[in-house]
């Protein structure tokens, strides 16, 4: 069971991901993110080497600051302000070939310099998240010790092995979508939307969670859904 430190880092999380963000091709602002968290919750590393988190941060910027509003991406629900879905591995040492997945550095209080990576691309948070889904591990919640987050939902009806082997990451306007030579796929939705709330009909499985939005009500939509290869 991992523990949650009250202490400080250096820079916030925000604050890291912020020059991070529009690198991404699903980031859907025209300039600096103003970034605030939202919301979230862990899976536990069994060995309790890597933190793993799903980070959810609302961005204040309107969608077309910098931009025509005829070239603002993504469907009308996306339309700011929104919410992105950022799964998070925390580790004490770099990871050996992920320095392209590296997101950047920060200064725990407790312990110490920690390299921060888009977890889409490190081992330890696919094979977690395979046991998560499989209902071998519950969601945490982010910010307390030994708590369950009742808010988080997920089924599972993939009768194929599940992000064995290879894991390619692909990221695209849509999202990132995970897969592997066999077994079906894994498509997180990086830019959360409240409507649909529910998964697909088509959907082999599904995790939803909650956030707050900028006016501070708690709303629900889905993170990532298991997708059939064709």
């Amino acid at each position: 069971m991992s523990i949650i430190h009250r202490t400080t880092l250096k820079p916030t999380k925000p604050e890291l991901l912020t020059p991070w963000l529009p690198t991404r091709p699903w980031y859907r602002g025209g300039g600096a993110p103003q970034l605030a968290k939202a919301g979230g919750f862990r899976l536990d590393d069994p060995r309790g080497e890597v933190g793993i988190e799903f980070f959810v941060a609302t961005d204040a910027q309107s969608p077309t600051d910098g931009q025509d509003a005829t070239d603002a991406q993504g469907p009308a629900d996306a339309q700011g302000p929104h919410a992105y879905l950022f799964p998070l591995t925390y580790r004490g040492a770099e990871l050996p070939g992920a320095d392209h997945a590296l997101v950047g550095t920060l200064e725990h209080g407790v312990l110490g310099r920690r390299w921060v990576y888009d977890g889409v691309h490190d081992p330890v948070l696919t094979s977690t998240l395979t046991a998560f889904l499989a209902g071998r591990v519950e969601a945490q919640a982010q910010s307390t010790n030994d708590t369950v987050d009742e808010e988080i939902a997920h089924a599972c009806t993939a009768e194929a092995p599940l992000l064995t082997g290879a894991v390619t990451v692909t990221d695209t306007p849509d999202g990132t979508t995970l897969t592997t030579p066999d077994g079906p796929a894994v498509h997180f939705h990086r830019l959360l939307t409240t409507a649909p709330t529910t998964p697909p009909p088509h959907a082999l499985g599904h995790i939803t969670g909650a956030w707050t939005d900028l006016t501070g009500h708690r709303v629900r939509g889905v993170f990532a859904v298991i997708e059939q290869r064709d």
